[in-house]
């Protein structure tokens, strides 16, 4: 595996559909990340969010194949950025564990290697909160937000 990638796995207690819809309604999106969002998920819709209010990641959606798979493309706006908007890729898969729950697997693949820890932190801190909120509970507040 490239050096390049983050890979984060979460076991959910709930259903893929149920998962695969914190993707694709802004609302639910927003109650386990980011402070305010614009997100039309279809493949070339447009994914922009202030994910602790103090930066802007910015993309389109590639692929939804519900309730399975999503891929969208991401990077951070503002000049001299690292991770441009749009030049690295997130993929989710969702496959069904066991009876009422969901195996995600997300791989962001494409950003530069002194990104790779940051977005990795990131992603582990999100989809745990995902991982609550998911399954009917609340995160609380996002204790990484400005």
């Amino acid at each position: 595996m490239s050096a390049d990638i983050v890979v984060v796995e979460r076991r959910i207690k709930a259903s893929p559909h149920t998962v695969f819809s914190f993707f694709t309604d802004r609302d639910r999106w927003l109650s386990w990340q980011g402070v305010t969002a614009e997100i039309d998920p279809r493949p070339g819709g447009v994914f922009r969010m202030n994910v602790r209010g103090d930066g802007w990641v910015a993309g389109t959606f590639v692929t939804l194949d519900p309730p399975h798979r999503l891929v969208f493309t991401w990077g951070w706006e503002g000049d001299g950025s690292p991770v441009p908007p749009g030049s690295s890729t997130v993929e989710i898969t969702l496959t069904a564990d066991g009876p009422d729950g969901t195996l995600l697997r997300l791989v962001h693949h494409g950003l530069p290697l002194p990104a790779v820890d940051m977005h990795r932190d990131g992603w582990e801190h999100y989809l745990d909160r995902l991982a609550i909120r998911a399954a009917g509970g609340d995160p609380g507040p996002d204790g990484t937000a400005a």
